[in-house]
């Protein structure tokens, strides 16, 4: 079939490469390169556009969609189908409805719980055992529309939101090209999502990325796992200086919340305590605890804010 891809990050790239080995992507739609960090550097493109460039794929990255002609975007590529994946952007229901046979995504849960934005991270926030991916045929709404396939992954009680991207990232691919697959044969079926169960998964905001020891144990765990690699739970040491907190697990010990139990940076929760694992200062590399301790001993007692 011939495909218009749409995707943005990291997560979208192996569904790019499992469906240009079995289809024809006729373009490959993407956010615009971000400016780098430091003045003068090239813009960075996204982990899209470096593939598709390395695949030889033509590459669009209009900053919006809203007054895009559907029919006019639909036919400069000719495509039977579009294939979505965390693209960024809205897509007016014009291009939605302009390909024959429909704009799929693959969206990084079990429908319809965790629609939007930021399902993995709300997932492991929440402190869910299980998550998955589902392919959806896109339609009006918020991630509402029905799903053509779905499947099941468990989460590990101390797995971080990159340990279940990563998971998803690639079951996502394999399923997209199953439907895809089932899709050619005309043989795809499509069920409605359920009227029970729905919850939403909005942006992470930075208010929610402090570390607030006062919450019990399993929630401080769950939150520095769900935001981890990014953005990052983080405490302040020193003032000024914030350290995220990348990997932890759960603990024993009662103090004031916040306080370091031990030589292990062990911290006292509202209930409970968590053991930090592995940390970084902000421009450096993510350190184990052991090596952050040897160049910055934090003496059992101290008080984390």
């Amino acid at each position: 079939m011939r495909i218009v891809f749409m995707g943005t990050p990291d997560f979208a790239v192996p569904t790019l490469l499992e469906v240009a080995q079995r289809h024809d992507i006729t373009a490959v739609y993407t956010r615009p390169a971000k400016p780098a960090g430091r003045r003068g550097m090239a813009p960075l493109p996204t982990p899209i556009e470096r593939s598709a460039a390395s695949l030889g794929l033509r590459i669009l990255t209009p900053v919006s969609l809203r007054n895009t002609e559907a029919e006019q975007v639909r036919r400069a590529h000719g495509a039977d189908a579009a294939v979505v994946v965390a693209y960024g952007l809205i897509l007016p229901k014009s291009i939605v409805h302009s390909f024959p046979l429909g704009a799929f995504n693959v969206h990084a849960s079990l429908l319809p719980r965790w629609r939007g934005a930021a399902p993995i991270q709300r997932a492991i926030m929440a402190g869910d055992r299980e998550s998955g991916i589902s392919i959806m045929q896109m339609a009006e709404g918020l991630d509402t529309g029905p799903v053509a396939m779905a499947e099941r992954v468990h989460i590990e009680p101390d797995a971080t939101a990159g340990d279940l991207h990563d998971v998803l990232a690639r079951l996502g691919a394999d399923l997209m090209v199953r439907a895809l697959s089932a899709l050619e044969r005309g043989s795809l079926t499509l069920s409605p999502q359920p009227d029970t169960g729905i919850t939403y998964a909005p942006k992470i905001e930075k208010s929610e990325t402090h570390i607030d020891w006062t919450r019990p144990s399993q929630e401080v765990h769950n939150r520095i796992r769900g935001l981890s690699p990014f953005p990052g739970a983080w405490f302040a040491l020193g003032g000024a200086d914030r350290i995220k907190v990348l990997r932890s697990n759960m603990a024993e010990g009662s103090a004031p919340a916040g306080s370091v139990l031990d030589n292990r940076l062990t911290i006292a929760c509202g209930r409970g305590a968590v053991r930090i694992l592995e940390l970084q200062r902000a421009g450096r590399e993510k350190m184990k605890t052991e090596e952050f301790l040897r160049g910055t001993p934090i003496a059992a007692g101290t008080v984390l804010r």
